[in-house]
């Protein structure tokens, strides 16, 4: 199993969106490293992850690829931080797992109430034949890069290198398509309005999300009271890539301060 573990302190696991791949997180994962340990990985299905995928099993099998990092890295309970897609799986993993999660981190998160609008659904109708539309349709990401970078230039520098490293690591249309699939009568809001973790919810700014609208991702604090909110200015659903060391600025403490008030719980048992 290729599993990337970067740096040392509190261990934070990174699960990527329905891109699948690791990579195009690789801001996110350098400015995490100089101040906690960062563990990530591409999603199970994604030829290059090395690890197993059961058809049969489903959305269940990227639970067990978290399990299994957790297992191949030696560590016994992390954070476990979800992007978008894999915010998804992150909040089901520790609903299921809370034994081996020390807080939760959703990062511009799909809730469980989430359906494929008639965009997604027609994308999804021949996903290889549509793929120059999926690169398209990623141009309304240029107003959040352009607004994160606090220019058109400096947003169009960041666009060039951020798309020259998805080619390099090129996503699978077909894939994403079969990830939304999977969710096709899944029924998770019952198990995950019982977590009572720590719970970080972390969103870009409402009007430069035009993948995950803000409020969607909201939605989890209706069901999770105790959970902390927070925005990350100048950025929509890039913003763990666009502003890396804002996003870690929100992440490190948080995955510290839950780590730190686990452990006299762990002692007394």
């Amino acid at each position: 199993m290729n599993i990337v573990d970067r740096g040392l302190g509190t261990p934070v696991v990174l699960v990527p969106g329905i891109q699948g791949r690791w990579e195009w997180m690789t801001p996110t994962v350098g400015a995490l490293s100089k101040r906690c340990r960062v563990i990530t990985f591409s999603l199970a299905d994604e030829p290059t992850s090395g690890a197993r995928f059961d058809e049969r099993a489903g959305f269940t099998s990227y639970l067990r690829q978290i399990d299994d990092v957790l297992d191949a890295t030696g560590v016994e309970r992390a954070t476990i931080c979800g992007v978008s897609y894999g915010g998804l799986i992150a909040a089901t993993f520790a609903a299921r797992r809370p034994d081996r999660t020390a807080a939760l981190v959703l990062v511009s998160a799909l809730p469980p109430s989430w359906r494929p609008d008639h965009r997604i659904r027609f994308l999804m109708r021949a996903p290889r034949l549509l793929s120059p539309l999926f690169c398209i349709n990623s141009l309304r990401l240029f107003p959040e890069m352009a607004t994160a970078k606090r220019g058109l230039f400096p947003g169009l520098s960041f666009a060039i290198e951020h798309v020259a490293t998805v080619l390099a690591h090129r996503f699978s249309p077909r894939l994403m398509a079969r990830r939304v699939r999977l969710l096709d009568g899944l029924n998770l809001e019952p198990e995950l309005t019982s977590l009572r973790l720590p719970t970080l919810v972390i969103t870009g700014q409402a009007g430069l999300d035009c993948v995950v609208p803000v409020h969607l991702t909201k939605d989890y604090l209706r069901f999770w009271p105790h959970a902390s909110a927070a925005t990350i200015e100048r950025t929509g659903h890039l913003g763990l890539v666009t502003r890396p060391d804002e996003f870690a600025d929100l992440v490190v403490p948080f995955a510290e301060q839950a780590s730190t008030s686990e452990a006299p719980r762990r002692r007394i048992v």
